[in-house]
């Protein structure tokens, strides 16, 4: 395969959704294929988180492989763990395009897809078939027509579903692109989303004979009250992890780029600052009660071991991915042993 320095100009020519669709294609085609080799975690320093043995403590974040195709290729480029998603029970094409964009100038990225991908039963039949051994969380949301007063029967409806299927699951409360979808951080919301998962955790652990772990995904764009107030009700619930950050809706480092104005959620480098201070903020709060893995700017292994360093567990990429490609995962996991 060529080195991903030659191919990114030719796939920085394309538009950048279709970049990203053909990127999957192609790794779902070679997976399929079956002339990729057995995948092996990169070497590096294993760590025990939520109960799971991780190879090394660099993953893919979610976002890149929502339905679960490309699992096969994705796991031989050395990643610790593998989280695909979001995934909604139904299907749904997100919201219009154009919806994704390249602020290179500043290695970032806006998107506004809207959870677009294939439903849970898609998701389930892809992950069956790639027969991973790793570790592979799995992403759930909300349709962006099921009220907000009903999400939970969405994210029960989707836990069911990849229950058998998933080593952690994640429940997404957290992208700006999924109209009041934020508004679950809430006490009052984030309290009776919790309590509704947790119970359905507890009867799907005696239905199929094994604890799957919940890990609950944040926004960057949190007061040091509103840390505190979820910090509390991840203890109280027992919640297994939480995942700092999701997207920011601030445009610090992107003024006056190209494409700095769009709407949507920046990730990539003008995130990190953002995201690596709620990470600290968070694992003050918590006290090490329970397990942080942090995403957000993540463009080099400096980085990676900076979310270390402020009281991360595991550490997750994928913007990152775009400007840097498949060699920013064995710099990282060098850097974190």
């Amino acid at each position: 395969m060529l080195p991903y320095c030659l191919l990114k100009p030719f796939v920085f020519a394309l538009d950048p959704e279709t970049a990203h669709e053909l990127s999957i294609a192609g790794m779902k085609a070679l997976g399929r294929s079956g002339i990729i080799p057995a995948a092996r975690p990169l070497p590096g320093r294993q760590v025990t988180v939520m109960g799971l043995d991780f190879p090394n403590p660099v993953g893919l974040a979610a976002g890149l492989d929502k339905n679960g195709e490309a699992i096969i290729a994705l796991a031989g480029w050395g990643f610790g763990f593998i989280e695909i998603g979001t995934i909604t029970p139904r299907p749904q094409p997100g919201n219009p395009k154009p919806r994704l964009f390249r602020l290179p100038e500043a290695m970032g990225v806006i998107n506004r897809m809207g959870f677009n991908n294939h439903g849970v039963d898609a998701l389930v039949e892809n992950v069956k078939a790639a027969k991973f051994k790793g570790i592979l969380g799995i992403n759930i949301g909300k349709n962006f027509d099921t009220p907000i007063e009903k999400a939970a029967d969405d994210y029960l409806a989707c836990l069911d579903q990849v229950y058998a299927h998933a080593s952690y699951v994640t429940v997404n409360i957290s992208s700006p692109n999924t109209k009041n979808l934020r508004q679950l951080q809430g006490d009052s919301e984030l309290d009776a989303l919790l309590g509704a998962l947790k119970a359905r955790q507890a009867e799907l652990a005696q239905k199929h004979g094994r604890l799957v772990p919940l890990a609950l995904k944040i926004a960057p764009d949190l007061d040091d009250a509103q840390i505190v107030s979820i910090a509390d009700a991840l203890r109280r619930h027992r919640i297994e992890a939480v995942i700092a950050t999701n997207t920011t809706l601030a445009r610090e480092g992107v003024e006056g780029l190209p494409h700095g104005f769009e709407t949507g959620g920046l990730s990539g480098a003008p995130l990190f600052e953002k995201s690596t201070e709620v990470v600290r903020k968070l694992a003050k709060a918590l006290a090490g009660e329970l397990p942080i893995i942090a995403a957000g700017g993540i463009t080099d292994g400096g980085r990676a071991k900076a979310k270390l360093d402020a009281g991360a567990a595991l550490v997750q990429i994928y913007s990152g991915l775009i400007y840097r490609g498949p060699e920013l995962i064995k710099e990282c996991v060098a850097a974190t042993r």
